[in-house]
Formats: structure tokens, C-alpha cells, sequence
């Protein structure tokens, strides 16, 4: 019966961890503009789409874990997960710059308008999150990351005027998991995890003015 037990508690243990790795904040830009692509009515020829999902792939989410070794290497981080406050000053730095980056170089405000304040959006909550990181507060990036793309996917539907409600119902649950994972693991206080949904969802929120 302890066995049982025991078996079924690092099966818990070991889903709700691997949630943490399976909707990582790195993938979540991605996630929005495959999301984008799949969903608008607009014309974009397909050259055109893979290379914005290419370029987007290698700048958000290559070129960070890249980053993340070398910072690793020098002792700056010691998670991927960022667990102390301290760790995370630069990785956020950095990716102010490689969003700033992708706003210049992959999706210009003339080009693809939506996704281009999607990327702004996750360059406030990104800022936002690193100045409460300058205060000693380590708002969740997971909540941040996955709050922004609900948002955004939401603002989609209605800009499209298209149905997601089974989308919207999917993404509850996994924010959710999300949630739990994070606590569970005792990465993140309940109060972490909730300045992180509205670091993440306000930006976007806010921009929709710009956009819908």
C-alpha cells in the first residue's frame, strides 16, 4: 500500500514537473505566431510565413538556451528555470534586446501589425519583469509567458471574429497545470504566481487599442 503510494506520488511529481519544460516561456512567442498564422484569414505566402517562423524560432528560442550555456559556463545562472532572483538580471536583459531585435528585423509594424504588438506586449512584460527583479521580486516567467499568449490568443479570435471557445477552454486548464506545476515544485509563492498573469496579460490587454 506505501509502495502504491509512493509510486503514484513521483508519477504526480514527475508530470507536474515535466509541464514546467513542456510550456516553457521560451516557447511561447513561437506558440503565438504558429497560432497567428493558423488562424488568420489574411494572405500570407508560405515563403514569407516560414521564414517569420524560422527567424522567430532561432532568435527566441535557440539563440537563448545558447546564451544560457555560456551564462551557465560563466556562473551567472545555475537553473534554466531561473530559480533565484539574483539569476535571472541578465537572461532578462537580454531577451529585452533579441525581442527589441525581432520588432526591427522580423516583424516590422507595417508588415504584420498583430503580431508585431504581441511582440511588444511580451517586450513590456519582459521589462516589467525585470525591473520587479531590481526590486527583489521574482514574478513567475511562466505565468508571465503563458498569460501574454492567452490574452493574445483571445484578442485573435475577436479581431477575426472566429470561434476558439474550445481553445480558451484548453489554455484555462494548462494555466491551471501551470500554476500548480510552479507551486508545487515550490518555485513560485501564490502571490508570485499572480503578479505574473497580470504582468503578462495587461501589456497585452492594453495594446489591443493599437491593433483590434
Amino acid at each position: 500500500m506505501i509502495e502504491g503510494k509512493q509510486l503514484t506520488t513521483r508519477i504526480s511529481d514527475q508530470f507536474l514537473k515535466s509541464i514546467s519544460y513542456i510550456f516553457h516561456p521560451l516557447l511561447m512567442p513561437l506558440l503565438g505566431v504558429v497560432f497567428y498564422f493558423s488562424k488568420t484569414p489574411r494572405f500570407v505566402p508560405e515563403p514569407r510565413m516560414k521564414a517569420k517562423v524560422f527567424s522567430i524560432t532561432i532568435l527566441t528560442i535557440v539563440l537563448p538556451i545558447l546564451l544560457f550555456y555560456l551564462l551557465k559556463t560563466l556562473r551567472k545562472v545555475e537553473s534554466f528555470h531561473l530559480e533565484h532572483v539574483s539569476e535571472r538580471r541578465i537572461p532578462l536583459i537580454i531577451n529585452s534586446f533579441i525581442i527589441a531585435l525581432v520588432l526591427i528585423r522580423v516583424l516590422p509594424l507595417d508588415e504584420l501589425p498583430e503580431l508585431y504588438f504581441f511582440f511588444m506586449g511580451i517586450l513590456i512584460s519582459t521589462i516589467t519583469c525585470l525591473v520587479l527583479v531590481l526590486l527583489k521580486f521574482k514574478a513567475s516567467i511562466h505565468m508571465i509567458a503563458s498569460a501574454g499568449f492567452f490574452m493574445f490568443a483571445i484578442a485573435v479570435a475577436i479581431h477575426f471574429k472566429i470561434n476558439i471557445n474550445g481553445t480558451i477552454a484548453l489554455m484555462c486548464i494548462i494555466l491551471g497545470a501551470i500554476a500548480t506545476s510552479r507551486l508545487h515544485l515550490k518555485a513560485h509563492t501564490p502571490s508570485e504566481l499572480i503578479v505574473g498573469f497580470f504582468v503578462g496579460l495587461l501589456p497585452q490587454l492594453l495594446l489591443l487599442n493599437y491593433w483590434i
